[in-house]
């Protein structure tokens, strides 16, 4: 037989009820330790993300997905940015584009002194 009929197979004689309740424990359990190790840490993450793009300001560096450095210049109301990229030059783009790893990274080694 296959595995599947096996497992969903109901038990024989007295003690009808047994199987389905050790089949209810063991959803029950697959969705508590989905909800832990899946559902939460994304949403977690997402909060965290959503903080950090909306706490942006002028003079932040930054670092977007595609790897473009640069420096806010100007925070716009439609959500974008202005950013410097060399002296002079300017790109206008999305705040979701915007990494927060690797800002923080570079950030990081900014302010950490070099040995």
């Amino acid at each position: 037989m296959e595995f599947l009929s096996i497992f969903l197979m109901q038990p024989s004689g007295g003690a009808q009820g047994g199987g389905s309740n050790f089949t209810l424990i063991f959803m029950m359990g697959m969705i508590v330790v989905f909800y832990f190790f899946m559902i939460r840490p994304q949403s977690k993450k997402a909060k965290k993300q959503k903080e950090f793009i909306n706490n942006m300001q002028k003079g932040d560096k930054i670092v977007t997905i595609a790897g473009i450095h640069g420096v806010i210049n100007k925070v716009n109301e439609d959500g974008t940015l202005m950013i410097e990229v060399s002296p002079g030059s300017y790109i206008k783009i999305e705040r979701s584009s915007i990494s927060m790893e690797w800002t923080d990274n570079v950030n990081k080694t900014a302010t950490t002194p070099a040995k």
